[in-house]
């Protein structure tokens, strides 16, 4: 499976941010559409990703406050990425080393959509469903050999291999 599954699944709404935005509107934003992250665009290309990590870590060295702060003095500048033709055993092992819960996936400078690890979670989740479904069925429907009977156990052949 690819992360282009995953977007076709998703579907594409992507929630953005300017690098230069007040913090605090685009904790707003997450807070309405009830997201993890914000992907950060200027000039039309990604400068960054904005989670609810960074803005706890912010909050954290503010007292406890938002304060005034931009987008841009807290964002992950350097987020990692994929691209649609990324497979998800490449992905899970990428954001795990690095405790990455979102990744903004790209086609060249394109941002095509944002994955989450829940979204890669339930992906192997439903993949594995299906290959145990598909399994069952094969083992259920698994022919039988002809003249084969399956004759009883006995412990003839125990006696002959302790000979």
């Amino acid at each position: 499976m690819k992360v282009r599954d995953i977007l076709r699944v998703k579907g594409g709404t992507l929630y953005t941010a300017s690098p230069d935005e007040p913090l605090k509107r685009a904790v707003e934003t997450m807070a309405q559409f009830d997201i993890g992250s914000l992907a950060v665009m200027e000039h039309g290309e990604l400068v960054g990703m904005l989670t609810f990590r960074e803005v706890i870590g912010s909050i954290a060295r503010n007292g406890g406050t938002v304060g005034d702060v931009t987008v841009r003095a807290v964002m992950d500048d350097h987020p990692m990425t994929c691209t649609p033709e990324t497979e998800l055993d490449a992905v899970r092992p990428m954001m795990l080393e690095r405790h990455t819960r979102y990744m903004p996936v790209m086609d060249n400078r394109m941002l095509m959509g944002v994955i989450s690890f829940y979204d890669v979670a339930k992906a192997v989740v439903e993949m594995q469903s299906f290959e145990n479904k598909m399994l069952k069925a094969y083992i259920r429907d698994w022919p039988k050999e002809e003249g084969a009977a399956a004759a009883p156990a006995t412990d003839a052949g125990s006696a002959s291999a302790a000979r």
